[in-house]
């Protein structure tokens, strides 16, 4: 490795905004297994599948249907 790099001539990352941001969420076990089951299916990740299904419900402006008890 060399002792000083020269970034003056750097450019950015064009694809920055477009990283995944990572969070910690808690899940029932029947949904994981849902989504595994539908990975296994399918041959997409568990997790590439939830953040499409979360991402199809945001560009529909989907709202839960909740009752509480």
């Amino acid at each position: 490795m060399r002792k000083e790099y020269d970034f003056s001539r750097a450019v950015k990352n064009p694809y920055a905004k477009r990283l995944l941001k990572q969070v910690r969420l808690r899940l029932e076990p029947s949904t994981v297994d849902y989504f595994r089951r539908l990975a296994a299916e399918t041959g997409i990740p568990f997790q590439a599948l939830i953040n499409l299904f979360l991402r199809q419900c945001a560009a529909e402006e989907r709202k839960p249907s909740v009752k509480w008890a």
